[in-house]
């Protein structure tokens, strides 16, 4: 039979489809593609460095069972999650709004038209805030609910792309906002007592919800269902940028979880981080769960930036941008390595396709 999917896992399928693609294409949270190129890539006077502008494009699925489920996620807010995923990622790669999507549908003929209604009007909602329109897309039935989005954004000629592999060791790693909502939101949605948790996992992450503070319960289920995309992090980016700085930043979105994030970034770069656990981005009300650091580090889907900087542009950024934080530094080390300053490992988890 072969190699599968489960053998390979999801970084190992990701790298060998990228070998399908030109160089570079697959290695960030989108890929760009120069206008000029794209005008005519032959023609005389073309601009392949981008002056016109370098247009980003991003593609994500969502799986009913996986992304999202009709016991923890209205209509609306599976439109909004997707369109928003999308959103991150241009976000990641440096857009300060989105331009428009595509849509494709995979859906049972037994859906009820208001589910589908439900999802686009999410979608409408998430881009009149953030940016863009639907631009078109197809659907089909199918065994399962199932939506592909393609994103495109715009990176204009005054600031560059964010990459993961532009980080350098000494540069300082920012992180946006608070990790963790997202995943006690979850839980708390699995918590629900009309819920039957016979399923282990969701037992494990209900234990020690009672009792929260009402605010940070909605705070949390908030961050789950209607995330969103940090375009305001990238305005603020350029304009805290030092006079004289070039622009380099290395980066990605954490939608995989926090610690991936920057094992990911560090891994690009070519060099190892180093995290500090007190200065980990919690939400204070947060802090005394005892899951807090666990899902902090690898819960996911929080869609915040994580950013490498040289350290007189990361405490700019800092200032400019409530809520963001330095957590850490790449380092000089083992490509990817991921420790505290202590000194002990850090262990990357967060969820994986395929294993």
């Amino acid at each position: 039979m072969g190699e599968t999917l489960a053998d390979l896992g999801e970084w190992e399928l990701i790298r060998r489809l990228g070998a399908f693609a030109p160089p570079g294409q697959f290695t960030d949270d989108a890929a760009l593609l120069p206008l000029g190129a794209v005008a005519d890539p032959g023609a005389a006077g073309s601009d392949p460095g981008g002056t016109q502008g370098t247009l980003v494009l991003t593609t994500d699925v969502l799986v009913e069972g996986i992304h999202f489920s009709d016991s923890t996620t209205e209509p609306a807010d599976v439109g909004w999650r997707a369109a928003a995923a999308n959103l991150s990622d241009l976000a990641a790669m440096g857009c300060r709004q989105g331009m428009g999507i595509t849509v494709g549908l995979v859906a049972p003929t037994d859906t009820p038209w208001s589910w589908v209604e439900g999802v686009y009007r999410g979608i409408g909602e998430a881009l009149r805030k953030h940016g863009g329109v639907v631009l078109g897309g197809d659907c089909s039935g199918g065994s399962q609910r199932l939506l592909a989005i393609t994103a495109l954004g715009l990176l204009s000629g005054e600031a560059g792309p964010i990459r993961r592999s532009d980080g350098l060791p000494g540069d300082l790693l920012v992180c946006t906002g608070p990790h963790g909502l997202s995943h006690l939101g979850l839980a708390l949605l699995q918590s629900d007592p009309r819920r039957d948790l016979a399923d282990d996992a969701a037992a494990t992450d209900a234990a020690g919800l009672a009792g929260l503070d009402s605010t940070l319960v909605q705070r949390a289920i908030q961050a789950h269902r209607r995330p969103v995309p940090r375009f305001d992090a990238v305005r603020a980016l350029g304009c805290c940028r030092p006079t004289g700085h070039c622009w380099r930043v290395g980066g990605c979105d954490s939608s995989d979880g926090l610690a991936a994030a920057v094992a990911t970034i560090a891994a690009a770069s070519g060099c190892a981080a180093r995290l500090e656990r007190q200065r980990l981005p919690l939400d204070p009300a947060m802090a005394g769960l005892p899951q807090a650091q666990a899902w902090c580090l690898g819960g996911g889907e929080d869609f915040e930036l994580v950013l490498a900087l040289e350290p007189a542009w990361a405490w700019a950024l800092v200032a400019a941008l409530p809520g963001s934080g330095v957590i850490g530094a790449l380092v000089e080390g083992p490509r990817g390595e991921l420790h505290w300053s202590e000194g002990d490992s850090v262990a990357v988890s967060g969820y994986r396709h395929f294993t």
